[in-house]
């Protein structure tokens, strides 16, 4: 995409997110319509799908030819984001704390183009923090530009979990916390992206969706963080999977952890 292109294309999203998010808070003073997806504990409610509809709307009008790959439905299969322009979007990140907290929730657009990584953007809707950027155009949150990624032993920081791989201790995540500086658990991709992405902390471990990744790996990446999976490979993007997000030091830990557990099943 060319540079001004891009720029647009940046201020789009930032309005479209704003928009989103000012109807957000207001929908939350009215009685939510909660639903049930998966299980009890995977959520829905009316403003995700609201949500989602606004911005399906908005990239239609404006990317006509793009694809949407969207948690409340898609027009198009995760995978064939290789070709084109992709958006991924998750309309409200982090539901149950949207529902439970009213805090501690985001909202998320990853943009690629030929499956590249082209834009991403994190709203923490209530703290009123934007992250966004990407290649071309470093990563800033609100308007002060992030530094990269400091490139530390796994000792020196803090990580960030999925709680049922921890619970049950799957592919030793706990020695990997032993290992660590300790275990922060936010229960919101976008929220766990914001604290990596300001330094806060070094690691994130989980079980994620393309939509979940897409927008922070885009951030994350342009940082200098290494975005892997289980068995230190490139992650696909295309249905959920096990993923480690680290600096390389860390991710080199991590994984000898982990294969070090597999090694032993």
């Amino acid at each position: 995409m060319e540079q001004e292109a891009l720029y647009q294309l940046s201020r789009s999203l930032q309005k479209w997110v704003l928009e989103a998010a000012a109807e957000t808070r207001k929908k939350m003073t009215q009685p939510l319509e909660i639903m049930t997806k998966s299980s009890c504990n995977d959520l829905v409610t009316n403003v995700d799908c609201a949500n989602q509809a606004f911005f399906a709307e908005q990239i239609k009008v404006e990317y006509p030819m793009a694809q949407l790959v969207g948690e409340e439905g898609a027009n198009v299969g995760a995978g064939d984001w290789h070709n084109g322009l992709t958006f991924f979007v998750d309309p409200i990140d982090g539901t149950m704390n949207f529902v439970k907290q009213q805090e501690n929730f985001a909202i998320m657009i990853g943009v690629y183009e030929d499956g590249q990584a082209l834009f991403g953007i994190i709203y923490d809707v209530m703290a009123d923090q934007l992250f966004w950027g990407g290649p071309q155009l470093g990563i800033f949150r609100n308007e002060q530009a992030l530094e990269q990624a400091a490139d530390q032993p796994l000792s020196e920081g803090l990580i960030c979990v999925n709680t049922r791989m921890l619970v049950t201790n799957e592919r030793q995540l706990q020695q990997v916390f032993v290992q660590s500086s300790g275990v922060r658990i936010y229960g919101s991709a976008g929220i766990t992206f914001a604290q990596l992405l300001r330094g806060n902390a070094q690691a994130y471990i989980s079980k994620l969706a393309p939509w979940d990744i897409a927008a922070g790996r885009v951030l994350a990446e342009t940082l200098g963080f290494q975005i892997l999976n289980f068995d230190g490979q490139p992650i696909s993007m295309v249905a959920k999977e096990g993923m480690i997000i680290a600096p390389k030091q860390a991710m080199q830990e991590i994984i000898a952890i982990m294969a070090h557990s597999k090694t032993a099943e």
